[in-house]
């Protein structure tokens, strides 16, 4: 809490305010910052997009290793290419899906290194419309306000 006069932090058992002597009718309950207010939010959206990337990346990888079946016997090339090329997607999507979650376990817990890589993944989302452009511009908007470094570094070293 604030005193509404002189901007002192005050404990809600105070009835006056320690520095400017108003009386406790004129204190402010301060409100949670933007980044202290988004930030859980963002982080969910981080685990929910990891998550729902992990599902086509697991599905490829799985067809990488019966889609030689479904390739006929003369195709020597595609019988030997097609597993690689779908084992090289689905373990690339299953990077970027377990890079979210990894990204949004570590906003949740406050973690040092979670706010760059958070901002980084913003940026490269950016260029995946629509859904990942807009968690890329709501990453962007908590992480880049004013003040916010500072603020996620101050919540970094209390956890």
């Amino acid at each position: 809490m604030f005193c509404n006069q002189c901007g002192a932090e005050m404990q809600p058992a105070y009835n006056v305010c320690p520095r400017c002597g108003k009386p406790a009718t004129h204190i402010l309950i301060a409100r949670p910052s933007r980044l202290a207010y988004h930030l859980p939010t963002l982080s969910i959206l981080w685990m929910i997009v990891g998550g729902l990337c992990l599902i086509p990346a697991v599905i490829l990888l799985l067809l990488s290793r019966i889609v030689h079946i479904a390739v006929p016997l003369t195709e020597t090339v595609a019988r030997s290419l097609g597993p690689l090329i779908l084992m090289i997607l689905g373990g690339t999507i299953f990077l970027i899906g377990a890079g979210g979650l990894l990204i949004g376990w570590g906003l949740m817990r406050h973690e040092a290194w979670a706010r760059i890589a958070a901002i980084v993944l913003g940026i490269l989302a950016l260029f995946h419309p629509p859904l990942l452009t807009l968690l890329g511009i709501y990453t962007l908007w908590v992480l880049l306000g004013g003040g916010s470094e500072a603020e996620y570094g101050r919540l970094a070293s209390a956890s």
